[in-house]
């Protein structure tokens, strides 16, 4: 039996015997532990000896505890640069996209203009409808509705009809707009200078824009945007992404707009331009302004305007009988312009039916404007002149699909002529004094079948009247008058030699009088009257020496 001081004896023993136990626990715990560091620190010393090289036998190296290596990062600024350059450059393609894409997501119902040149735009669905603008290839425009074959569109400052067959639609046309969507300069002024250099400059003006015309950017400087037509001021465009859309006929106004400071030539028949600001008879005069014809004037001495027309510049008088400035220039200019075609190459086909598989009967000259009789799409038929023996002209088609025309209200210009001289030589002094002679009436009437050089006179009644002044007898008409004299060729050509020109069944049935310079006067339509006009303002048919 155990008594309680046995049991308390027994008790201690077995809480000392517990805690060397735990004692010992810990030491062989930390007995591990100092093992294992002392192995990492022998497998350490190994690895280092390894990578340091053999020290070789018989050596001794004293070794010391490194610290640990410090790892330095070095940065490349290039390549960080290229990779923000890249990362902006993906960010404007994008924003570049999505502005080309807001372009074309602008239109309702887009539809995109396919011709060779410009397609017109029509007040009515009619052929024979006014024109009230143009649309060139690729401009775009909303469709509104369709009236059989004709599209009710609206593009830009124009609402009005086209042929619909000369226009895509749907996705096919949303497609190419999008390749068409180009930094173009939007026009914010009512009438804004077109100029061929980037200065104010009155002589450097190439051409004018409207309101909300579209012109393709070539380059932006200081001041100025660089356009595919010429520079224009940057305080009177907006450049963005944007569509080509039509552009307005402001018919007779857009003739006026051309000139800053209008001059009209009042006289009847023509107005003197001399080269200088004075008054020295025939010494001095370099070109003659047509009546109602129209001007620059870039300044004022005393008794002249210096003008600017064609491609002239000289001096007339300011006398307000020969001339008209301001609002009156306006109102004369008004009732004076008409519809030009206006040739802006070389030579251009003239057909006898608005088709390329109509027989080309002649050829026209960038050197004249001539008057439009009728418009079509794609063709305009123009008047050449009366003829002597059919009171109305052949019809005479020229195309506008290859951009070789512009078809405009436009104003009669000034053209280079200087009178000829008295020379000792008495043929050509002869001769002089018959050009002289027939200069005097040009601005008279044309009356088919008349003679009188003042009351009015045909072609051939108005070469031989003059003729007949100098003991020179013609035939009446000018089928007739081919038949007389000397053929000769152009290189021949003198003053007083008569030109022929051919109807389109190859007839003779015009003639005019050469006057030198590259020049003929003639009997030239109900029109015109008697004028001045390049000698191949038509291909000639024959030329005749009836002088000599």
């Amino acid at each position: 039996m155990f008594n309680k001081e046995d049991y308390t004896k027994i008790l201690d023993r077995a809480r000392k015997k517990r805690n060397n136990n735990v004692y010992i626990r810990y030491l062989l715990i930390g007995a591990v532990v100092a093992l294992v560091i002392g192995l990492v620190i022998l497998v350490s010393s190994l690895v280092k000896d390894r990578t340091s090289g053999d020290d070789g036998p018989g050596q001794e190296v004293a070794r010391t505890v490194e610290e640990p290596a410090t790892v330095e990062i070095t940065v490349d600024e290039e390549a960080l640069r290229q990779s923000e350059e890249a990362r902006l450059e993906q960010e404007r393609q994008e924003k570049e996209a999505a502005d080309r894409q807001a372009v074309v997501d602008a239109y309702a119902n887009l539809g995109m203009v396919q011709v060779s040149g410009y397609l017109n735009v029509r007040r009515s669905p009619d052929s024979r409808g006014d024109i009230i603008g143009k649309m060139q290839e690729n401009s775009v425009c909303d469709i509104l509705g369709q009236e059989g074959d004709w599209y009710h569109i609206r593009s830009g400052q124009v609402e009005g009809y086209i042929s619909s067959q000369y226009v895509i639609t749907g996705e096919e046309a949303r497609a190419r707009a999008l390749e068409q969507v180009k930094l173009r300069a939007v026009v914010t002024g009512d009438t804004v200078n077109i100029r061929q250099t980037p200065e104010i400059n009155p002589e450097n003006i190439v051409a004018q824009a409207l309101f909300d015309e579209r012109y393709e950017v070539v380059d932006q400087q200081e001041g100025w945007v660089q356009t595919t037509s010429g520079y224009i001021s940057s305080d009177f465009v907006e450049v963005k992404y944007a569509l080509n859309e039509a552009r307005k006929m402001d018919l007779k106004a857009m003739a006026i707009n051309q000139y800053n400071n209008l001059l009209i030539s009042k006289v009847t028949s023509y107005l003197n331009i001399r080269s200088s600001p004075k008054d020295e008879g025939n010494a001095n005069i370099i070109g003659k302004l047509p009546g109602k014809a129209a001007a620059e004037i870039l300044g004022t001495e005393e008794g002249w305007y210096k003008i600017h027309s064609g491609n002239i510049t000289g001096y007339v008088s300011t006398d307000s009988q020969f001339t008209a400035t301001g609002q009156e220039a306006i109102d004369l200019a008004m009732e004076s312009a008409s519809l030009m075609a206006i040739v802006n190459t070389d030579k251009l086909n003239v057909r006898t039916s608005p088709t390329t598989e109509a027989t080309i009967w002649t050829q026209i000259s960038k050197e004249e404007r001539y008057p439009v009789m009728e418009q079509m799409d794609g063709w305009v038929q123009i008047e050449l002149d009366g003829g002597d023996e059919d009171e109305l002209s052949d019809g005479a088609y020229i195309s506008t699909r290859d951009n070789n025309v512009e078809v405009r209200y436009a104003l009669a210009e000034a053209i280079k002529f200087s009178p000829l001289e008295e020379l000792a030589n008495q043929q050509a002094s002869r001769r002089n004094q018959i050009v002289n002679f027939a200069l005097q009436y040009v601005g008279n009437p044309y009356v088919w079948g008349g003679t009188s050089l003042t009351r009015g006179a045909d072609c051939s009644g108005f070469v031989q009247s003059v003729m007949r002044n100098f003991g020179i007898n013609l035939p009446r008409t000018s089928r007739e008058q081919a038949k007389v004299g000397r053929a000769i060729n152009s290189s021949e050509m003198r003053p007083g030699d008569l030109i022929f020109y051919a109807n389109s069944s190859g007839t003779i049935n015009h003639v005019a009088m050469y006057i030198g310079n590259g020049q003929i006067v003639h009997a030239a339509s109900r029109r015109s009257g008697i004028r001045i006009s390049t000698w191949n303002y038509r291909s000639p048919a024959r030329i005749r020496n009836v002088i000599d």
